[in-house]
């Protein structure tokens, strides 16, 4: 039985897009605002994903980012939507996250990723060599598990601090790898279904058929990242749309450049290939008014039956962004006697 759509636990992902025309400190100041009216509206989480090399993304130092973001609010939780791992030693995103969690304890998640968030050349640039792989993706989250234990005491190599800290982790996919591994490990599971459709479903349920009770979860807990544009109307969603249509057809092209401001037409922009390619890669989007959004989200939980959203919108203007997250969340205080009760494994 799925949670209705207004007693759904909502949170925001922030890619910390790059406008045409500002620089990152702009960006930083429009995040940490965006996080503190998400605060204010009742979100959930706050999460930022690592990218590297990316001229529309400005999110590369995930961990610094996150710390200033944490530092501007004061109840949402804050965290990484996700940390690439294979980019790191575990023993340094422990330490980082040990400090993170010191800094502002019960509010920092740590979401971990198989990819390198970049290109190749950018990854082994990142990592000096290529020695590792996202191969050893299970064995390093298994030995960042070990370094936040209170059990690494003994050890002679420990996370401090980190080191016994309650730092909920998440593992996130577009495919249906880290969904099982997830379910063996008995951890949260969110699917990047915001640019990977495809195997939304299967991945989905792969991890609530391996899934392991542990010490850290007793049931499964799955989000779903989503775009959602909303607006007071139909027709303005839609052309505000029109600059999320352009940042994917730079991902679909390869060649990406600051977030650019909607145009009325994406006529003359795109081939209708590369069009159908956009459509294909963002389908889950839910784009239109209150009411057009609501309908389209209930549709997608109900199919879905997640536990959580996590929504990114990539809207240029900073205050139609703000009322697009403020239209979303007033959709879920419409009715909340159905409100299903949650598991205290689970508040985190």
């Amino acid at each position: 039985m799925s949670t209705p759509l207004a007693a759904l636990p909502l949170s925001v992902l922030d890619l910390a897009a790059i406008l045409e025309g500002k620089t990152p400190a702009d960006t930083f100041r429009n995040s940490l605002d965006l996080a503190q009216h998400a605060e204010q509206w009742g979100y959930k989480r706050f999460w930022l994903a690592e990218h590297h090399n990316m001229a529309s993304i400005a999110s590369s130092a995930t961990s610094v980012l996150i710390g200033y973001i944490a530092g501007g609010t004061s109840t949402i939780r804050v965290g990484s939507g996700g940390v690439m791992l294979p980019n790191h030693a575990p023993l340094v995103v422990a330490e980082q996250f040990g400090t993170l969690a010191t800094l502002y304890p019960g509010r920092i998640d740590l979401g971990l990723g198989r990819a390198p968030g970049t290109d190749q050349l950018t990854a082994m640039a990142l990592r000096r060599d290529l020695q590792g792989s996202v191969n050893d993706f299970p064995q390093n989250v298994q030995e960042l598990q070990a370094y936040l234990s209170a059990e690494n005491r003994g050890s002679k190599v420990r996370a401090i601090p980190g080191e016994g800290l309650d730092i909920p982790i998440w593992l996130l996919g577009s495919s249906t790898y880290s969904a099982q591994l997830a379910g063996m490990l008995g951890l949260r599971f969110a699917f990047a279904s915001h640019f990977a459709p495809t195997h939304l479903q299967a991945a989905l349920h792969l991890y609530r058929a391996h899934f392991q009770p542990s010490e850290y979860l007793s049931e499964p807990y799955a989000a779903a990242c989503v775009n959602v544009i909303a607006a007071d109307t139909d027709a303005e969603a839609k052309r505000l749309t029109t600059s999320f249509h352009q940042f994917a057809l730079g991902v679909i092209r390869g060649s990406t450049k600051p977030l650019q401001a909607p145009v009325d037409s994406m006529r003359g922009l795109w081939s209708e290939m590369e069009k159908e390619a956009v459509e294909q890669m963002m389908a889950y989007s839910f784009v239109g008014g209150p009411a057009t959004v609501q309908k389209q989200l209930e549709a997608f939980v109900k199919g879905t039956q997640v536990n959580e959203l996590v929504v990114v919108s990539h809207i240029y203007d900073h205050a139609a962004r703000l009322r697009s997250y403020e239209i979303l969340k007033d959709l879920t205080k419409v009715e909340t006697a159905a409100t299903m009760p949650v598991a205290a494994s689970q508040l985190n």
